[in-house]
């Protein structure tokens, strides 16, 4: 058999995985989105026997094959080489992990999530804590099957973040931490805050969808292949670039969560509806990593949401849902989204203290999976950090260790991406300013050239490359989390008045 030949092969037993995974992804957007509670252990069976299908064939004894062929040839080609990274990747990881295992945390995790949400609205963890034991206990049994070189946890970051590591981890948020304190700092002493009381009031559920249906068709989201539904926590979801489904909720005394929650669902969905048709059944139509996926989500919530120029240009959408805000002006607007206050809520936190919540469940995850804290003792090991780092403390469990899906799903090791994220974002953008004129652009209300750039230089590349070749090949050089720290400083200065 040629080499051709022998791809296609390969490639259609890769495609094979990617239709089962788009069948257990229509299922588990189903489960959040749509199943009454009664069908919930149901369908978490559903869930669990297709994953079970779905180890059999990532491990199945071609799948071996297919790898020590491809490691035999001189692979030239990015898509080649990606697609035995990735294979090599799944297949090494799951060959260490009994079958029965993998399939019973599957059924496990779909089971919590419903029972997480429950908990969430009842302000219950008792209620959640048996399965968050369960989870993390799982987890760390997972990782005895891996193996791991310095830190437990690193085997858990690696599924998220490829090749990142604690000790990396460790010294970047440590001097993310300390700049971003500074400038915190800087702010109360030398600053003035912005006012905003004008955004107090009711905003109807209605007129919030309208208003985000018009921020994601500026975006460049394509309501064709894609939609927005309700859930306990906004998500977005991916089947192939022509079905991208996002997830939102909404609070009818805050209209800006469900906005920016657009916004950052809208830049997941970008990335997942731009990927080229020409990667689907070779493993790689998906992104790279989620701290690249969480880049593209916080440059738009953030880098375009907050930024000047986009409201001078929609803030007049804004005030045609909501008349109530017609005695304020854009520049209030942008000023308001911009102000920095500790929050307890991670999804509505300001760009400044959103680094602390994310280093607060960065230092809870490592200390469950090193079996440094308990499930008993986690709300108040919680609590306890949001009052040593933000200087607030929960009133109760929503507001506090229930707030966030992640680890009711069994994504123990995700919340990093969210930090990263928002340093890859920045490099992007410092690149982006080299090419045109961000700001001219979104005063005109022209995002078209942004998405263009955005979907040449990173989302059409799925998973061809590993994380830190795809930033030197869109910036010119490696992470460098200095841009971020720049990018605040400069806009926040200017919000709070300092010279």
């Amino acid at each position: 058999m040629g080499f051709e030949e022998k791809m296609q092969e390969i490639k259609g037993y890769l495609r094979r995985i990617e239709l089962l995974g788009n069948a257990m992804g229509v299922l588990n957007w189903d489960l959040e989105v749509n199943v009454p509670p009664g069908g919930v252990k149901g369908r978490a069976e559903v869930l669990g026997y297709l994953s079970g299908e779905m180890y059999k064939l990532i491990t199945a004894p071609e799948a071996g094959e297919y790898i020590a062929w491809l490691e035999q040839q001189n692979l030239t080609d990015p898509v080649h080489k990606g697609m035995l990274r990735e294979m090599k990747k799944s297949y090494e990881r799951l060959v260490k992990i009994p079958a029965d295992r993998f399939v019973a945390f599957s059924r496990l995790t779909s089971e919590a999530q419903a029972v997480w949400a429950e908990s969430r609205r009842r302000n219950d963890y008792e209620m959640f804590k048996p399965y968050l034991k369960q989870i993390m206990d799982f987890e760390k049994e997972f990782v005895g099957y891996l193996g791991y070189k310095q830190n437990k946890y690193d085997t858990l970051l690696d599924q998220y973040e490829p090749d990142m590591t604690t000790a990396v981890l460790d010294k970047v948020f440590g001097d993310l931490r300390d700049k971003l304190v500074e400038l915190l700092t800087e702010l109360r002493e030398r600053g003035k805050a912005p006012n905003n009381d004008f955004l107090k009031g009711h905003y109807p559920a209605d007129k919030q969808k309208a208003l985000n249906r018009e921020v994601l068709k500026l975006m460049g989201f394509d309501f064709n292949r894609g939609r927005v539904d309700i859930s306990a926590h906004p998500f977005t979801t991916s089947f192939f670039n022509g079905d991208v489904r996002i997830t939102n909720r909404y609070d009818e005394e805050y209209f800006l969560s469900s906005f920016f929650s657009a916004m950052h669902e809208g830049g997941h969905a970008l990335y997942e509806q731009d990927i080229s048709d020409e990667l689907y059944g070779t493993g790689l139509a998906t992104g790279v990593s989620m701290g690249i996926h969480e880049s593209q989500s916080r440059f738009y919530e953030n880098m375009i949401g907050r930024s000047k120029g986009f409201w001078e240009y929609f803030f007049p959408t804004v005030v045609k849902e909501f008349p109530n805000l017609s005695s304020a002006r854009p520049e209030d607007m942008y000023k308001a989204v911009n102000t920095v206050e500790p929050s307890l809520i991670r999804t509505e936190a300001d760009e400044l203290t959103y680094a602390m919540h994310i280093i607060i469940r960065y230092e809870m995850e490592k200390a469950f999976i090193n079996d440094e804290i308990t499930v008993d003792e986690a709300p108040e090991v919680w609590n306890e950090k949001y009052e040593k780092y933000l200087g607030i403390r929960p009133k109760d469990y929503s507001s506090g260790i229930l707030q966030d899906t992640h680890w009711s799903g069994g994504m123990v090791g995700y919340f990093p991406s969210y930090a990263l994220g928002n340093l890859y974002a920045a490099q992007f953008l410092n690149a982006m300013k080299k090419d045109m004129d961000v700001e001219e652009l979104l005063r005109e209300g022209n995002l078209e050239p942004i998405h263009q750039w955005l979907k040449d230089k990173v989302h059409k590349h799925g998973a061809v490359y590993t994380p830190s070749e795809l930033v030197e090949m869109v910036t010119g050089e490696p992470l460098n989390p200095q841009y971020f720290v720049d990018y605040l400083a400069a806009k926040l200065r200017t919000v709070y008045n300092i010279d």
